[in-house]
């Protein structure tokens, strides 16, 4: 991207900030009621941009792990994600520094339990209804 692409970007930006709060409020509502699935949302006194929409697995209500979530949304065309490896787990400090599993069981622990859904401004109210339909479809699936 050059530098005046970049620029003219610039005037977007109110606007995608605001349908990707549009997109999280949707969100927000669709799970509210969903057991095992809590949406990780900021506290109260922040704006939140949304440039993820994290939401967190309660494992011990489910009879599968995050993968197997993660496969069935992706198998209904989903395009959700996991966002981040602990920096800890990354094969770089790995080698560099002898880091591994059991180092820091909270990040470890997180990360075992969220998915990122998907979140653009592009996004159109079908896509966002799909993706919301999906995860209920796979969350009602595992549930103890």
């Amino acid at each position: 991207m050059s530098v005046a692409q970049g620029i003219s970007q610039l005037s977007k930006i109110g606007d995608w900030v605001e349908r990707r709060r549009e997109i999280a409020r949707r969100y927000d509502q669709a799970f509210a009621d969903l057991p095992r699935i809590e949406p990780l949302g900021p506290t109260p006194d922040v704006k939140h941009a949304y440039h993820l929409y994290v939401v967190k697995l309660d494992l011990e209500g489910l009879n599968e792990d995050r993968g197997f979530v993660f496969k069935a949304l992706r198998a209904e065309g989903i395009g959700v994600n996991v966002h981040y490896i602990p920096v800890h787990l990354h094969p770089y400090y790995h080698r560099r520094f002898n880091t591994g599993p059991g180092l820091c069981s909270n990040a470890e622990a997180a990360y075992e339990r969220i998915l990122s859904l998907p979140m653009f401004p592009a996004m159109s109210d079908r896509d966002l209804e799909d993706v919301i339909e999906a995860v209920n479809k796979a969350i009602n699936a595992v549930t103890k």
